[in-house]
């Protein structure tokens, strides 16, 4: 099955120090989390581009294997709200070369206020051409985005559509591309409230079929306030990690009857 990375929407919250970092000192967040989880998404830069040295120590203190997802600054998508992307998108790229191999995907999370404009969008993503390193994922959280012209805009642009559960907006659940990005903002209460467990295993089994079919998944909760995010994110990776086994037990059934099936297996 294809990869799937699972986290959450930042890692440093002083409310999560009991209820998940368990008293552990603030400088080693970092090391802890990445010890739960394979992957990342970096919330702050959002607000405010990250100095290279922040991001070098990240890469530094992660595994090989993680991997971050870096939210776009809200200046390009909220201030000028993609229009003349170019330069903007270059800025981006230039201060996210600290984290390497390990930045995954970029994700654009437009302003709730913005609706369609297709033009807009089919410029903003030919600007991505300049930035084909890592993938790129777009929020959107008006309905006016959500139809087939800007799905095929995205498609020809390998840009995959960030699937957002939240109770304040709408969610597009449709994918374009080989890569498939949740954001899990909580569904009854906008970045408080908890998933229950029935929930998640519904967000497993669809997170299964799409890694049957050969997609890379990424998840990142984001409903922070209570500490819901680590906790729901750990129940998933468990789920998930019962599907996996699951499909390996089907396969190396396969595998076995396909031996005893075939002409050469005999002694």
């Amino acid at each position: 099955m294809a990869l799937c990375y699972i986290g959450t929407s930042g890692w440093c919250y002083r409310h999560w120090r009991e209820c998940f970092y368990q008293g552990i000192a603030q400088k080693d967040w970092l090391t802890f989390y990445a010890e739960h989880f394979a992957a990342v998404e970096i919330n702050a830069s959002f607000y405010r581009l990250q100095t290279h040295k922040a991001l070098q120590d990240w890469f530094q203190r992660t595994p090989a294997n993680f991997r971050f997802a870096l939210k776009a600054n809200r200046y390009l998508t909220h201030n000028k709200k993609l229009r003349a992307a170019e330069k903007s998108i270059l800025i981006e790229k230039a201060h996210a070369q600290a984290l390497g191999e390990k930045l995954a995907v970029v994700l654009w999370q437009l302003p709730a206020n913005l609706k369609k404009d297709i033009a807009r969008l089919s410029d903003f993503v030919d600007a991505l051409g300049q930035w084909r390193e890592v993938r790129h994922s777009m929020e959107f959280r008006h309905v006016s985005w959500f139809d087939d012209e800007t799905a095929d805009c995205l498609a020809r642009a390998n840009v995959a559509i960030c699937q957002a559960d939240a109770a304040d907006w709408p969610i597009w659940r449709h994918v374009t591309t080989d890569l498939v990005y949740l954001r899990l903002h909580g569904h009854s209460r906008t970045y408080v409230s908890s998933y229950a467990d029935n929930e998640l295993s519904d967000w497993a089994d669809r997170i299964a079929v799409w890694q049957s079919q050969g997609k890379v998944v990424h998840v990142y909760f984001n409903n922070d306030t209570e500490c819901a995010a680590p906790l729901n994110a750990l129940v998933l990776r468990t789920l998930l990690e019962r599907h996996q086994a699951r499909f390996d037990k089907v396969e190396c059934a396969a595998r076995a009857s396909s031996a005893i099936d075939s002409p050469d297996s005999g002694g």
